[in-house]
């Protein structure tokens, strides 16, 4: 059987492959090298192989038969105060239920990446950055990047079952857990009560199952930081942006000791930065 994988030339350069995949928005460089291995990535007619490094401009690379443009995208990362009723989702940025209709028009025609996903019925700060491995690694568990979030529940929460989050319980198969959880904003007519809570790894709906399966039911969830990055000063639907030295603090942010958090955690007024 003839081979038909691109061959690459003694004394070539260029640009590796999956970094010319990554740069131009697709994915990750990660999900680029498992796209490669999975045969989906051809160049100038080629199967493409790992390692091989292609020349923006000349060489013709497509992933699952389309054509990758060889323009790479400029690196942009934005904080944004997302509203309820949106997906983190990118299967349509187009749509205008999806963070993605938060963008500036101008960076419309870039492809984002949302990395630190809230669900639908949740709101506040989110990351949307066109850096595919900067979104990989802000949300790869091993990153253990601290998001803090303001949590209203239906109904008074005793003091006592706060190291309960903190150790956390196996439900429907899932190990759900929080690094830290303090009570804040006691409402006087008895009705509920207001949480600051923080974890770094963040399985979907995560902090909704876990106060479901302790009895508790969550009015209202919003994040109001993630690592050094604050919600403070954005209001709600708006973006800023990010300098490069904001970007590497996200995954430098001091923890809070058990014992200072409960005072220094937010009221709600403090965490209400619409």
């Amino acid at each position: 059987m003839r081979d038909t994988s691109f061959q690459q030339k003694p004394g070539d350069d260029g640009v590796r492959l999956q970094k010319f995949i990554a740069d131009a928005g697709i994915c990750s460089r990660r999900a680029a090298e498992a796209l490669i291995a999975q045969g989906e990535v051809w160049v100038n007619g080629a199967r493409a192989t790992i390692g091989l490094k292609v020349s923006p401009g000349s060489d013709k690379v497509t992933v699952g038969g389309k054509i990758v443009r060889t323009l790479p995208q400029p690196r942009i990362t934005l904080a944004v105060n997302k509203p309820r009723g949106l997906v983190c989702s990118n299967e349509d940025p187009h749509n205008p239920d999806t963070v993605f209709a938060l963008l500036p028009r101008e960076y419309s025609r870039f492809r984002f990446f949302c990395a630190g996903r809230l669900d639908k019925d949740s709101e506040g700060l989110i990351i949307l950055t066109t850096d595919g491995d900067l979104a990989h690694r802000l949300m790869h568990p091993s990153s253990e990047v601290v998001k803090r979030y303001f949590v209203s529940v239906k109904q008074p929460f005793p003091a006592s079952r706060l190291p309960r989050l903190v150790k956390g319980l196996t439900f429907e198969g899932e190990r759900l857990k929080v690094e830290r959880a303090a009570l804040v904003n006691p409402r006087p007519d008895g009705t509920g009560h207001d949480l600051d809570v923080h974890m770094h790894h963040g399985k979907k709906r995560e902090i909704r199952l876990l106060f479901s399966a302790l009895g508790f039911v969550v009015q209202r969830l919003r994040r109001y930081q993630i690592g050094a990055v604050r919600l403070k000063g954005i209001p709600l639907r708006g973006a800023r942006h990010l300098a490069s030295k904001e970007i590497e603090q996200l995954f430098r942010s001091p923890r809070t000791p058990n014992a200072e958090l409960q005072a220094t955690a937010p009221t709600e007024s403090s965490t209400n930065e619409d």
